[in-house]
């Protein structure tokens, strides 16, 4: 795999054939790219999120290939759709890192994969 970019569907053979420090890499060159591009200091952590939804999608975890498709189908392009599901691991992974939670909850994320909508997305990034 020679370059990265989050709004194609990624090959999962190729994409797991590669090592996690080179998927993150990737993802951190693809976003140096954009016009806009992330401070270097925010790059690790959110190319961390990518490479675990991308690592869900190509190892087909329950209901993340199929919440991606639905909100592309809703009008997210890809990308966005990576955020939208990154949001929530993000969330968890801060809880966690407060002492909040014990552990990752796999129920309460599958939950809200099943309700996250391109509408609630994007309604809630306005909040």
């Amino acid at each position: 795999m020679l370059e990265y970019n989050p709004s194609n569907s990624i090959d999962a053979d190729e994409w797991l054939e590669v090592d996690e420090l080179m998927r993150s890499e990737l993802v951190r060159k693809f976003h140096r790219g954009l016009d806009e591009p992330l401070s270097e200091d925010s790059l690790p952590g959110h190319a961390l999120i990518h490479v675990i939804v991308e690592n869900q999608i190509a190892t087909n975890i329950e209901l993340v290939p199929e919440t991606i498709a639905k909100l592309v189908r809703q009008g997210l392009d890809r990308h966005e759709a990576v955020h939208a599901i990154g949001a929530l691991i993000s969330a968890q992974m801060f809880n966690l890192a407060q002492g909040n939670i014990e552990k990752f909850c796999t129920v309460k994320y599958k939950r809200q994969l099943k309700k996250l909508t391109a509408k609630r997305w994007l309604k809630g990034k306005r909040s």
